[in-house]
């Protein structure tokens, strides 16, 4: 299903559309251009994320419901989209016993094997770990800039809260 594409956990997507002032300017902007060359080629999310990014969106920045809508469509446009259906379900609760993840974990890494992924980028995850001799977790903000010279393939604007649309 994914061709290659790798799966992008919401924290990374945040860094990326969302403007947090309470970050130092010099952190946040190191952090979003890492984050934008992530998720500018073909990426995989699930509707957790897109469910995710939304909440933040409505309680930090006071979206409203066109606004949401506005970024839920971009989302869906751009990415591949993992549904939950049953199989991801019972996925991730054997993904749970096996790892000792969080409940949401489980279904983030469950979507992400279901859809083929090979790479998972999370900054809150154990980077490193390989799930199901398949999935590699990767944190692209640890003492790493070789994301700030990936190619950019897609096409895919920062989304700032101040300026969204």
């Amino acid at each position: 299903m994914s061709n290659g594409a790798s799966f992008v956990d919401t924290n990374v997507w945040l860094y990326r559309l969302f403007d947090d002032k309470r970050i130092p300017v010099a952190e946040k902007e190191r952090k979003r251009s890492i984050a934008t060359n992530v998720t500018s080629v073909e990426v995989i999310i699930s509707t957790q994320v897109i469910n995710e990014i939304c909440a933040n969106f409505l309680k930090k920045a006071a979206f409203n419901e066109q606004q949401t809508k506005a970024v839920i469509q971009s989302l869906c446009s751009r990415c591949i989209v993992v549904n939950f259906n049953i199989s991801i379900l019972e996925y991730a609760s054997d993904i749970r016993s096996r790892y000792s993840v969080s409940f949401w974990d489980g279904l983030i890494l469950a979507s992400a094997l279901s859809a083929g992924a090979n790479i998972l980028y999370s900054e809150d995850m154990q980077d490193g770990l390989i799930v199901n001799g398949q999935l590699q977790i990767i944190n692209p903000f640890k003492g790493c800039t070789k994301f700030s010279i990936l190619p950019r393939t897609v096409k895919m604007p920062i989304l700032r809260i101040y300026n969204f649309l």
